[in-house]
């Protein structure tokens, strides 16, 4: 147990390290998704500080900072993390790094990895010189993961993989990536599955982006054409990947529910401020647009809180369990709303797809991709079944 000097002693020595070392230009609203930086062995950047502020912040161990220090993390309580993310947000600090290695594999190989496992890839994510997608989705599979099909055959040595994974986020800019297999079909659709870890320019991997409506995409087709891929790279038990898989959806379904919360910097009343302006009275003249800013502000705070308490019972070993499938349905159906109400608040501009004032159509894509978050890491629908029986216990 830190005590509450120590507590003190260590906001100070985190305000004095942001103060000397988060750049002015990394303490701007995120504004689209290339000012989000993801690492990797081909980086891209939006701002050449993205590089810098995620160098520093790793050699902090910051950018994992309740990871085991032996792997690069910072090794910190959650009291001391809640402390440095309070300290961030105070300064308008951004995310120095985000990936899929931070918040989907790290914590499954902590949980399920053997040494050597931690040992390679840990650091490497820490530090974001490698990135990572998902190879859960299947054709035919829907949400339904548990019917996939690409099979890993064992050769003796090594793995050899056939299948074909769909909507694999950032496949075509990812290193690696850790896939559903079945090693097994004579059991039950949930036995016989394995989680296994592929380098992407392993021979006979190939990616096919996929464009969608909003004419740009993270989306992509991963194909699996004999692949080999060595017998060290399986996690945990062969057969026994399942687990796994519902131990990292936990994870990813609270990464999503993040999106609910605003990483712009202004609030919507704000935004209503500056785009419509206020009547005499000091007050939004439109009394329905009014309501709903009001209510979705509100709504806002109340699942930060939520949020809070969920990471507060997690980080105290109580685990996410069901109550991932909660922050995710909620958390996506209120970025919906907040995109609907932003396109609202810019009036006819908010439609504009092309031309020197509009941001190359930055708004209505990302509108347009919101449509989406209801949709991955499991269906609004899913996420209702899971609450009704396994938070409500109600019968199936």
């Amino acid at each position: 147990m830190v005590s509450l000097s120590d507590l003190e002693e260590f906001r100070h020595e985190v305000r004095r390290w942001l103060g000397a070392n988060c750049p002015e230009s990394m303490r701007t609203p995120v504004l689209s998704d290339a000012d989000y930086y993801l690492g990797g062995s081909n980086p891209e950047f939006s701002h050449p500080d993205q590089k810098r502020w995620a160098d520093l912040m790793a050699e902090k161990g910051w950018t994992t900072p309740t990871w085991p220090s032996e792997y690069g993390g910072g090794g910190l309580t959650r009291e001391e993390a809640a402390i440095l993310r309070d300290e961030m947000s105070a300064i308008g600090a951004r995310s120095p790094l985000n990936s899929f290695g931070i918040s989907m594999l790290g914590p499954a190989l902590l949980e399920y990895g053997n040494e050597d496992q931690k040992s390679e890839h840990l650091p490497k994510i820490v530090r974001g010189e490698i990135t990572w997608c998902q190879g859960y989705s299947e054709p035919g599979a829907g949400s339904d993961l548990a019917s996939l099909q690409t099979r890993a055959e064992d050769t003796g040595d090594h793995y050899l993989v056939n299948g074909q994974k769909v909507w694999t986020s950032f496949a075509d800019k990812a290193d690696w990536i850790f896939c559903l297999v079945r090693t097994d079909n004579s059991g039950t659709k949930h036995e016989g599955i394995s989680f296994l870890l592929v380098e992407m320019a392993s021979e006979g991997v190939s990616v096919r982006p996929i464009k969608l409506i909003s004419g740009k995409s993270s989306f992509c087709e991963t194909f699996f054409d004999n692949v080999r891929v060595p017998k060290e790279n399986l996690v945990g038990e062969e057969g026994k990947g399942w687990e796994i898989a519902k131990y990292l959806l936990t994870h990813e379904r609270e990464t999503i529910s993040g999106f609910g919360q605003d990483s712009s910097g202004r609030t919507l009343a704000e935004v209503a401020t500056e785009e419509i302006g206020l009547g005499a009275d000091g007050r939004l003249e439109d009394g329905v647009l009014r309501r709903d800013v009001a209510q979705l502000e509100v709504d806002l705070l109340a699942f930060a809180a939520t949020m809070d308490r969920v990471r507060d019972e997690a980080k105290a070993g109580q685990g996410l369990g069901a109550a991932s499938s909660i922050v995710k349905y909620c958390g996506t159906e209120l970025n919906k709303r907040r995109f609907e109400l932003m396109m609202s608040l810019h009036g006819e501009r908010a439609l504009a797809w092309e031309g020197e004032h509009c941001d190359d159509g930055e708004m209505p894509r990302a509108w347009l991709r919101t449509k989406a978050n209801s949709i991955e890491g499991g269906t609004s629908e899913i996420q209702l079944n899971i609450v009704a029986k396994r938070v409500l216990g109600l019968p199936s």
